[in-house]
């Protein structure tokens, strides 16, 4: 029995020090060596506790179902080419549809054969009649239209966190909610509308040719050339940092998009001495941006960024490398965040704030505040109560207590959990289910001492029938918590996190550290009796 004791109180022991030993960066970190700080790194405060933006995105699916079907009318045109197809055109219609125009029915057999072939997704519609020529309609199916919105979620999701990351905040919180929202908190925010603009840009990159003989008033009152679109250009005046913006015409259709980019990054100016942005294109970009310069050089290529033209810049020579760069009088901080969205990947749809709420820091100290505080009043209230009804005993329910708090925050820190303010709440209760398991083995050991049985009977019979209860009653509750975790989000996640852990810790020293303590006395020979 003393081997036992001996053996059980060393790993009690070490389990105390490891502990505390984790906590220490948490309460006193600035005294600690580094060494220590990085080991053992002090706990996460949620945004509730520490101030920060909780923000709820909307993806507009049905804008990315639209670039997916721009994207097929610039596929379909290629293949038609590479298969010397004739044909007069492929262009956007209504409804998630397509028309592909040709001369002639000849033609219109080798459309669908070859819709058929490399477009399955893609459901024929009606035939129609354009004058003299045929226009086969085609429809994006709907198992089609539906993953597409699915992916753009997806994506979204994917490539916001490579921007917040890039960002650098520290344990933000990106998680999918219903349909095609997205859930975003950033803790510790110090630069809200930075962070807005900086998750909100599209940042789609899009090289288009100038169309140069566009009549430029008349395209102001709506009269476009066909396959054209006005843009406007950003210009900014050197001298007084004004900005304008010019109309210019280019075409609609994109000769290369920002999909091909494998860097980008901030460049100071050595003309101007200001900061723009150099991107770098992948091997297939590369090749695409050379050809697109052999081909037009002497034209004019703006270089358009969520549908504003930065720069126009004249082609003057094929351009190889697979470098380009854009500028347009960026500060230090607008190059920066324009190279971490291009890096990071442009969002396949806009992305819409639906909701936006700021936790400022001094109201995130209140809640830390409020929060110690309930801990402390309820974890009082629990001693004064096991003091009052179990006399000595209840001080050994106590120190077990006391351990369960430490052990639940070390746990806390080890595994990188992030603690708010309902993971408070999950800690004061607890602190009431810790003591409840003291109570059904003191209860049953007082049920055994009340028969006349020795001490150390009662003491093995209490524990030995109250185990049972107790782990019932402990792992129901802790399937709850784990079900919360699963299906919960934000708030919910946190309670259930810190109830978890809470448990746990409970089983182990209601049970194990107790009977430790019991047991030591019983070994010294000092009690005959039990104060219970």
């Amino acid at each position: 029995m003393t081997g036992s004791i001996k053996w059980r109180a060393f790993f009690v022991l070490f389990c105390c020090i490891f502990a505390l030993v984790a906590l220490a960066p948490t309460f006193i970190g600035d005294s600690l060596p580094g060494w220590w700080r990085n080991s053992f790194p002090p706990i996460q405060k949620g945004l509730d506790l520490q101030g920060g933006m909780h923000l709820v995105l909307g993806v507009d699916v049905d804008e990315a179902v639209d670039s997916h079907i721009d994207a097929l009318v610039d596929q379909i045109e290629m293949t038609l080419r590479d298969k010397d197809i004739v044909f007069k055109r492929v262009e956007r219609q209504p409804g998630f549809s397509l028309a592909v125009t040709v001369y002639d029915e000849i033609a219109a057999g080798q459309v669908d054969s070859l819709m058929q072939e490399r477009f399955a997704n893609l459901e024929p519609l009606t035939l129609g009649a354009e004058g003299a020529y045929i226009q086969k309609n085609f429809r994006l199916a709907d198992t089609e239209v539906e993953a597409t919105r699915e992916f753009a979620v997806r994506q979204a999701l994917e490539t916001l966190r490579n921007r917040i990351d890039q960002f650098g905040v520290s344990e933000p919180v990106l998680q999918r909610q219903a349909g095609n929202r997205i859930l975003v908190q950033l803790p510790g925010i110090e630069d809200p509308e930075r962070a807005i603009d900086l998750l909100g840009k599209t940042a789609r990159l899009e090289f288009k040719m100038v169309v140069e003989d566009a009549n430029v008033p008349e395209a102001l009152k709506g009269n476009l050339p066909r396959n054209s679109e006005l843009l406007y250009e950003r210009n900014v005046n050197r001298a007084n940092g004004a900005v304008t913006e010019t109309p210019i015409v280019v075409e609609s259709r994109s000769a290369l998009t920002g999909d091909s980019i494998s860097d980008a990054q901030v460049r100071i100016s050595s003309q101007f001495n200001d900061p723009y942005v150099t991107i770098q294109f992948d091997a297939i970009g590369a090749d695409r941006f050379e050809k697109l310069t052999a081909a037009n050089v002497g034209r004019r290529m703006a270089i358009v960024l969520d549908g504003k033209v930065y720069s126009a810049p004249v082609i003057r020579e094929r351009i190889g490398g697979g470098t380009a760069q854009i500028s347009g009088r960026f500060s230090e901080q607008e190059a920066a965040d324009l190279a971490i969205v291009l890096r990071a990947g442009a969002l396949p749809a806009t992305v819409k704030i639906l909701e936006n709420r700021t936790v400022g820091p001094s109201l995130g100290q209140d809640s830390i505040d409020q929060g110690v505080m309930s801990v402390l009043v309820g974890a009082l209230l629990v001693v004064m109560a096991m003091l009052f009804y179990y006399r000595l005993s209840g001080i050994i329910a106590n120190i077990a207590l006391l351990l369960n708090v430490i052990f639940i925050l070390a746990i806390l820190s080890l595994f990188g959990a992030t603690l708010t303010l309902p993971g408070i709440a999950g800690i004061v209760l607890t602190i009431g289910m810790a003591v409840d398991a003291n109570v059904l083995i003191f209860e049953r050991i007082r049920e055994e001492l009340r028969s006349g049985r020795p001490a150390a009977i009662a003491l093995e019979s209490g524990f030995g029938k109250a185990f049972r209860t107790i782990v019932d009653a402990n792992i129901t509750t802790l399937i709850a918590a784990l079900v919360l975790f699963q299906f919960g989000t934000g708030p919910v996640k946190g309670f259930a996190v810190t109830l978890s852990i809470g448990i746990l810790c409970s089983l182990f020293t209601a049970v194990f550290v107790s009977r430790l303590i019991f047991d030591f006395f019983l070994a010294q020979g000092k009690a005959r009796k039990f104060s219970i």
